[in-house]
């Protein structure tokens, strides 16, 4: 046996047992406990907590943000329930007139215009520190919750401990092409498996963007953190989820997971946005792993090996397919046991979802495996070689500029349905 062969063998057994370890035990803390899901009425008579939901929209479709607005409009709450709609700076302001207008004449709905494009994080610091309610619920422009959504995670929030928490995610556009089926799975498995994990602890480590709710006191101690946050002297722009998540939980807050609210979100349905948001995501994870490392000495030694197997693991599997390839360069040898190994493993995984989700579409989840191997692992290599850099890669960057926004003013209608020109 080379010593190729062997580096490789080596690395695909140890990224085995680590990741039979992890996903073992992680799927251990998803089986179902005594605690009973999140519905009925605050205890003892006490009202509903107000709730104020806060939408960032960045050259958003017309239709898509109506659909938004429509759902959440369309909420079965029984508490006060105000809406913040925040136009950051979009180019299509003109075609987003009708759907302001749809909800005008709705007190509960308010619409600030920012002069220009200053970046998701302050587009919504603008309306938090405008609102005055309970909880905050960070809602993204594409996305369509359930009538029950605000309901149970407002109950989910009746425990004081609990500073933040998510809904459970799905893709809006899932039978659309093969790669959004492809991602609907993997975000019900991220909430599923990983978060709902985290949540057995209180340590969800990111609260998802799309859907998730803060409570005010919590969060209003910590924004001057989230609004500075910097890296190696610049401004971090984006993975302003994961960044709150981690404040949180630095701040003495359970995070928490609540699979009974599910928000369904517009996902990438071509590979070269994919792989953007996927560049995104795996910037602002590395970013934030050190914050996480000092969290874990006072939680769980779950959360432990969850960090371990999601940063180690991949490194493994990178170290595998290296020493294999260049295996196969010297020798002309295929490195059959890196191989097999992996074909296994992915079979059980996709077995194992399958079973859990009553659902045989999970067996097609192998072909994220192959993504894995060449797309993804490359990419979060570039990442972590590129953390500085905090370019969207799918918008223009955002401006460093002070909140100055109003009211939204009312321009002229237009006839045309300008379509969206990028997401947020």
């Amino acid at each position: 046996m080379t010593l190729f062969a062997t580096a490789s063998t080596v690395a695909i057994c140890s990224y085995a047992l680590l990741s039979t370890v992890y996903k073992t035990a992680q799927v251990f803390y998803t089986l179902p406990t005594n605690v009973p899901p999140t519905s009925g009425d605050p205890p003892s008579g006490e009202p509903w907590p107000s709730v104020d939901v806060i939408i960032p929209c960045y050259n958003e479709a017309p239709r898509t943000l109506s659909d938004c607005l429509a759902s959440i409009a369309s909420q079965d709450y029984a508490g006060k329930l105000q809406v913040y709609v925040v136009d950051d700076g979009s180019a299509n302001r003109d075609a987003l007139v009708g759907v302001h207008e749809e909800y005008a004449g709705d007190p509960r709905f308010n619409f600030i215009a920012l002069p220009k494009n200053v970046g998701k994080r302050k587009a919504q610091i603008a309306a938090i520190r405008r609102s005055c309610g309970d909880l905050v619920l960070n809602v993204d422009s594409d996305t369509i919750l359930a009538p029950d959504v605000i309901t149970r995670l407002a109950l989910k929030m009746q425990d004081q401990a609990v500073g933040a928490a998510m809904g459970q995610l799905a893709a809006s556009n899932r039978s659309e092409t093969w790669l959004t089926r492809l991602i609907d799975m993997e975000y019900w498995l991220a909430c599923n498996e990983e978060r709902a994990a985290q949540a057995r602890f209180g340590a969800v480590m990111c609260c998802c963007g799309p859907c998730a709710m803060y409570r005010r006191s919590a969060l209003v101690s910590l924004l001057d953190q989230y609004e500075t946050q910097r890296f190696r002297g610049k401004p971090s722009d984006f993975g302003e989820d994961r960044h709150l998540t981690i404040l949180m939980l630095k701040a003495g807050f359970r995070t928490e997971y609540v699979p009974e609210a599910v928000a369904a979100t517009v996902v990438p349905n071509s590979m070269g946005p994919y792989l953007r948001q996927q560049l995104r995501w795996a910037r602002s994870t590395f970013r934030d792993t050190l914050l996480a490392f000092q969290l874990l000495r006072g939680l769980n030694i779950y959360l432990t090996l969850d960090v371990i197997g999601q940063n180690i693991g991949p490194l493994l599997l990178s170290l595998s397919i290296l020493a294999g390839l260049a295996q196969f360069v010297t020798t002309g040898t295929v490195p059959w046991t890196a191989c097999l190994m992996i074909v296994a493993m992915t079979i059980v995984r996709c077995s194992v979802a399958a079973f859990r989700a009553r659902q045989l579409r999970f067996l097609g989840f192998s072909l994220h495996t192959l993504i894995n191997i060449f797309l993804l692992l490359p990419l979060k290599a570039y990442a972590l070689c590129t953390l500085s850099n905090s370019d969207w890669l799918s918008r223009s960057s955002a401006a460093n500029v002070q909140d100055t926004g109003g009211a939204l003013p009312k321009p002229n209608l237009v006839e045309s349905d300008a379509a969206c020109c990028e997401q947020q």
